[in-house]
């Protein structure tokens, strides 16, 4: 996992979509009958992603002579036979929606293909080890460029998130914790490995790697009814016309996927360029934590902070609720030890202003206020008096007693 973590660095890059010219171009020359709905990732905006922490730090424009503006086509034939030759227990064939969708990539959507092959250095290693783990087709790790344009903070219409796209209820089924502070769907390590058990479960069901893709998309409920209205044929070519129109784009689109990641050398796009990032380390935190407290102590800024724990919604991590990680470079990890309980003392009442306890003040018998007290083991009534200030006499008349007797997890008025 360790080598995993070193590339998770790069959570935060934001290699998404076309700018505004290009969304127009995207449906350009399609008519009604032939147009192609595209995968919502796909019509991501890049202009204001690319001010992200990540994608400044440690992308760059490929070199110009490497990036050729020359749009370089190929016969239907030449298409066929090289996805036939990608590597591949997927099947993929090509038709006339591929093709579309191979225009795209290969024309108005060159210069993010150029992103997206950068980025793919660095999330790679993440999808590959989780597909590994569960034996699926390493093809598979194509996927979140279609669901999200590889953008772990990305948010559908629809309500999905994260790399991979999980609805709450979804994400919940595998494991990935949603609540107000800590939403898990957009830590790429921990929704890469769910999302790979979510495959392998949808594989048990179809043992077709095409319908698989299509469930991941639109789920199994909408695949299966498509089947039945194709008279139970469990082809994706034949149930193609009875599925969800995004869903129809959605299988052409991951081919196209694979084929412009294998060959975009063939149409002159050049990756960008991706430094690798400095090595990060993970800290098990067991009490709530703000990030301003690791900001101030531990000399990273805030903006790395988010951008290396996205699933964090609030800038805290609630540790004394649930399990949590955090993950921060490695001077920052050793600071962060090297400083300890200082830190989450650090401006904690002012950071996680969160009471456990608050003074109910009403009326008593004799006309001032009361506060409750829960006994507790080995107390008496004159070690509670005196440290509230009172008298013995003063509680028993509160609290209508006859004597000095007292139990344990029962609650008394102390008159103030």
């Amino acid at each position: 996992m360790s080598k995993i973590l070193t590339f998770a660095i790069l959570f935060s890059v934001c290699v998404v979509g076309m700018n505004a010219k290009d969304d127009d171009k995207a449906t350009d020359g399609l008519g009604e009958a032939d147009a192609i709905e595209m995968p919502e990732s796909m019509l991501f905006h890049v202009d204001t992603l690319l001010m992200k922490w990540h994608a400044k730090h440690f992308l760059s424009p490929a070199s110009e002579e490497l990036f050729m503006d020359t749009v370089a086509m190929a016969t239907d034939s030449v298409y066929a036979d090289r996805l036939a030759r990608i590597p591949s227990v997927i099947e993929m064939p090509y038709n006339d929606v591929v093709r579309k969708y191979i225009d795209q990539y290969t024309g108005p959507m060159r210069s993010k293909v150029s992103y997206l092959l950068g980025a793919m250095n660095f999330y790679t290693p993440i999808f590959e080890e989780a597909l590994a783990m569960y034996e699926l087709p390493n093809e598979l790790k194509y996927l979140p460029v279609i669901e999200s344009s590889l953008n772990p903070t990305a948010v559908s219409k629809a309500g999905a998130a994260g790399l991979w796209q999980f609805m709450v209820k979804t994400g919940k089924l595998f494991n990935l914790t949603y609540n107000s502070l800590v939403d898990e769907r957009m830590d790429p390590v921990k929704s890469s490995f769910a999302a790979a058990k979510y495959l392998k479960e949808l594989y048990d069901i179809y043992h077709d790697w095409i319908l698989v893709i299509a469930a991941y998309n639109c789920g199994p409920g909408n695949v299966n009814k498509a089947i039945h209205r194709a008279d139970g044929s469990g082809d994706y070519w034949d149930i193609y016309p009875y599925l969800p129109r995004e869903t129809r784009g959605y299988v052409p689109a991951f081919i196209a996927a694979n084929y412009i990641m294998n060959y975009y050398c063939l149409h002159n796009i050049a990756p960008m360029n991706a430094q690798l990032p400095y090595g990060t380390d993970t800290l098990h935190v067991s009490r709530n934590l703000h990030f301003q407290q690791v900001v101030d102590l531990c000399n990273v800024d805030m903006d790395a902070i988010r951008a290396l724990n996205p699933q964090y919604k609030k800038d805290v991590v609630p540790g004394e609720s649930m399990h949590c990680i955090l993950r921060l470079p490695f001077d920052a990890v050793a600071m962060f030890i090297e400083n300890g309980d200082s830190v989450y003392n650090h401006k904690a009442s002012e950071l996680l202003s969160r009471r456990k306890f608050v003074n109910l003040q009403t009326s008593s018998k004799g006309g001032g206020g009361f506060i409750y007290h829960t006994i507790r083991s080995g107390e008496n009534l004159g070690s509670i008096a005196r440290k509230y200030g009172t008298t013995v006499k003063a509680i028993r008349d509160e609290n209508g007693m006859r004597n000095n007797n007292i139990r344990a997890g029962k609650r008394l008025r102390i008159p103030q």
